[in-house]
């Protein structure tokens, strides 16, 4: 029987695209920079996929996993409603 995944195990599979239903639920924009705010007001300046408490990828990288978006990867510079400031 193999070991159970680590939590910290690099997520695989295709990214998420903007028109999927769950990300459009959740506001997911593929860059960051262009978040429509009126639409989405909480919004923080700088606040991005790379440095939320759910990203799974390794420090740096381009895209990485996402346990709102299982089996998709997301990328770094994107962003959604659900962003929580990751703590150091």
């Amino acid at each position: 029987m193999a070991p159970p995944a680590s939590p910290t195990a690099v997520a695989t599979g295709p990214l998420v695209d903007e028109k999927d239903p769950a990300a459009v639920a959740l506001g997911y924009t593929a860059d960051a920079s262009k978040v429509d705010k009126t639409k989405h007001p909480q919004y923080v300046a700088g606040s991005a996929c790379s440095n939320c408490a759910l990203y799974q990828g390794a420090a740096g990288s381009a895209q990485g996993g996402c346990p709102l978006f299982p089996g998709k990867q997301v990328l770094g510079k994107a962003w959604c409603n659900a962003w929580a400031k990751k703590v150091a």
